[in-house]
């Protein structure tokens, strides 16, 4: 069968050529697999519009969907949301900061056994606002996303004995999709968190 230039947006495969204009996926299986993962899946749309995701193995070493190292500074090992959430690839999936201005806020240890937020992530988070948070693969910690500069990654020790780590570049986060509590699905300005977290 004939192709078109355009890509499929779950597989990034060729459309048909017979494919409608407004078409997005290139079959039914590629449609039901990303409406799927919508469903279970709360990343912000402005983070899978960006081709930087990549997997990862158990023990978080970035990798390609071939299953080679990926590198959380060649873009040419990174790929699309839905051509890694498709993989089998590894154990997860990575979204790849690149500098661009969406930064990381990692709290691990964050979660107390029954779920909720510890005093000292509890004041990080009413900090953060209404941002994207998920909880981390481990269960126990939360990753807090948003618009900041952040140049050069951190990790911070505070009083109290917990530290946190912030990042923005050359970096990859391992990513669940598990939203943390009412936390939204879009992204906003934690610009103010980042700099009280490093004054």
């Amino acid at each position: 069968m004939r192709k078109t230039e355009r890509l499929c947006e779950w597989c990034a495969g060729d459309m048909p050529l017979t494919a409608r204009a407004h078409a997005r996926f290139c079959s039914t299986r590629c449609r039901m697999a990303s409406h799927r993962a919508a469903k279970a899946d709360a990343i912000p749309d402005e983070l899978r519009i960006r081709d930087r995701w990549v997997r990862h193995s158990a023990t978080k070493v970035p990798l390609t969907t071939a299953s080679k190292a990926a590198s959380s500074t060649d873009p040419r090992t990174w790929t699309s949301y839905g051509e890694a959430s498709a993989s089998a690839v590894g154990v997860g999936r990575g979204f790849v900061l690149n500098g661009d201005g969406i930064a990381c806020i990692d709290l691990d240890h964050a979660l107390n056994a029954d779920g909720t937020p510890k005093p000292w992530a509890a004041d990080v988070l009413r900090q953060a606002g209404a941002t994207y948070v998920e909880v981390s693969a481990s269960g126990e910690g939360l990753h807090v996303f948003g618009y900041a500069d952040v140049r050069q990654g951190r990790r911070i020790r505070r009083e109290g004995g917990y530290a946190v780590e912030i990042y923005g570049d050359g970096r990859f986060i391992a990513m669940t999709g598990r939203r943390f509590q009412s936390a939204p699905s879009t992204l906003s300005d934690i610009s103010a968190l980042v700099a009280g977290l490093t004054a």
